[in-house]
């Protein structure tokens, strides 16, 4: 990883902590100016016990040798949205990367109120819902936004994160959580064919098991040996938009473990792991 991506920028959504300030810190490693979004800042607390604010996000980008930019915005809020993406044409004058990462479908998780996890659809919380699917509007509106930047350039790069929506059955059931992230990638698929004659790829991608602050919460009951950190992720993502043949991509939904196999990069431990639940 070096200066790739020197002289692009980028937007990543949620990314405060989880995946998405590890695809905010490896986007710096690549040496891109990252506007860290989040709702956590030095002045709104977070939701959930876990600690990380757009503030130290952005600090740490900068340290892995991009320039991080703290950008608080409250992504339920179409308004904030919108100026968000305004400030970033204002400053910048152009938007290169876009990384939906934002996601609260866990946060009950994190403070316990969703236990047990494992619960029928119908013995839920209703908003438990609306938590899951926020994730699909919030990607939706930022990809609008972005869009209308990318599109008059003639190129950028837009990735959603999402998750390999295993068969549902009685060990999987999470209907709200399965039809977020099918959601997700069926949002790609078809944003994906209106951007392509302006250059623009569109893809979702599926980390396998990754090491983020909610998941450590919880890491004795958990086989963490084949896990991935977030930065893996990011690497992904920096490796697609570093490569040529990026729009021969765009619409389809990517193992991170694929690209890293495609690409030639590796997590920051050396090591490319395969999921364990990947098809074979």
């Amino acid at each position: 990883m070096g200066n790739e991506l020197r002289g692009k920028v980028a937007v990543v959504t949620g990314s405060s902590r989880g995946v998405g300030k590890g695809v905010a810190l490896s986007l710096g490693e690549a040496g891109a100016t990252v506007y860290v979004v989040g709702r956590t800042d030095a002045n709104h607390q977070a939701t959930v016990p876990l600690a990380g604010t757009v503030e130290l996000t952005a600090e740490e980008v900068t340290q892995m040798g991009g320039m991080g930019i703290a950008a608080r915005a409250d992504l339920r809020d179409d308004a904030q949205i919108e100026a968000l993406f305004k400030r970033v044409e204002d400053e910048q004058g152009r938007l290169d990367i876009l990384v939906n990462a934002a996601w609260a479908g866990y946060e009950g998780l994190h403070t316990m109120s969703d236990f047990p996890f494992n619960q029928y659809f119908w013995e839920r919380r209703l908003s438990y819902w609306d938590d899951n699917l926020f994730a699909v509007r919030a990607a939706f509106l930022s990809s609008v936004f972005a869009a209308r930047i990318m599109s008059k350039q003639g190129s950028g790069l837009i990735a959603n994160i999402s998750a390999y929506a295993v068969t549902y059955d009685e060990g999987h059931r999470n209907a709200a959580y399965f039809n977020a992230k099918i959601s997700t990638e069926r949002l790609i698929a078809d944003i994906a064919v209106e951007l392509r004659p302006f250059n623009v790829t569109a893809v979702a991608l599926w980390p396998g098991l990754v090491r983020t602050e909610g998941i450590m919460l919880h890491e004795k009951y958990m086989d963490l040996s084949n896990s991935e950190s977030a930065q893996f992720t990011g690497r992904a993502v920096v490796a697609l938009a570093a490569a040529p043949n990026a729009l021969t991509k765009s619409g389809q939904s990517l193992w991170v473990s694929d690209l890293a196999q495609e690409y030639n990069f590796t997590d920051i431990d050396g090591r490319v792991l395969v999921p364990t639940w990947k098809p074979k």
